[in-house]
């Protein structure tokens, strides 16, 4: 399910959850922890990465649908607990999207300090990313919308946000979404070599400036992870998401 690998002071988080890498309860849970105790391993930086054609492509809305109010609080604490647990994270994340990183896949990517994506050798299949909560009947929280525009400028994020649109690679670096491309296989590596660039600088004033310079995303952070998660808890068990969740379930598994 998460294949942790050292590289020297690099630790690579594989999330290795066939066939798509979709968020579970205990991937979320798994995911966190992990990152939590890594510093305290030895840990100066961390790669999140993939499968070969797929990061991951977010919540896994089945396994999530079957769960109670109760469990469903619980899971959507986890994963504010992951993305704090990412956003302020003391030594850098970077993220390795090694294909189609579509919504919880996207928003893993936004809290981290750098992002690597794979671009396709097949144009007319290009890989993707973006926030499509919308398109799948839920709205995009206010936290992960901080994080959005703090990468994209509050307009663009807001128009992709509102449609709830999916780019493709090449548009994503152009945007700002991502950070540089590379070949499928070469993604990990190139994630890699940034993590030793950034190693090799003075390590306190890095981390010092580092600190500073993402101060606002670990204060909003704080606020999220100390909110209760009402908000969240009635937009998923409205009406209308329900819905368009329980069709898009239908889909999948016709096509299953």
């Amino acid at each position: 399910m998460l294949d942790a690998q050292r590289h020297d002071a690099i630790l690579e988080l594989r999330l290795a959850r066939p066939p798509v890498n979709a968020l579970d309860p205990t991937l979320v849970r798994m995911l966190k922890d992990t990152i939590l105790e890594a510093p305290a391993t030895g840990a100066r930086a961390i790669v999140l990465s993939g499968s070969p054609g797929v990061f991951s492509a977010g919540l896994d809305v089945p396994a999530l649908l079957a769960l109670e109010r109760a469990a469903m609080q619980d899971f959507w604490r986890d994963f504010i607990g992951l993305l704090g647990a990412i956003g302020r994270c003391p030594v850098p994340v970077v993220a390795a999207l090694t294909g189609h990183s579509p919504a919880g896949g996207a928003v893993l990517s936004i809290f981290c300090d750098y992002r690597v994506m794979a671009r396709s050798t097949d144009a007319a299949k290009p890989f993707r990313i973006g926030l499509n909560e919308v398109q799948v009947g839920l709205s995009v929280p206010p936290s992960i919308q901080f994080a959005l525009r703090r990468l994209l400028g509050t307009h663009r994020a807001e128009r992709l946000m509102v449609a709830g649109a999916m780019v493709d690679a090449e548009t994503a670096l152009r945007i700002g979404l991502v950070d540089e491309l590379a070949e499928v296989a070469s993604v990990v590596p190139q994630a890699m070599a940034w993590c030793r660039q950034h190693l090799a600088l003075p390590p306190e004033a890095m981390a010092e400036t580092r600190r500073i310079a993402r101060a606002d995303l670990h204060e909003m952070l704080g606020r999220a992870m100390a909110e209760p998660a009402e908000d969240f808890m009635a937009r998923w068990f409205s009406a209308e998401s329900q819905g368009v969740l329980q069709a898009l379930v239908a889909k999948l598994k016709t096509r299953g």
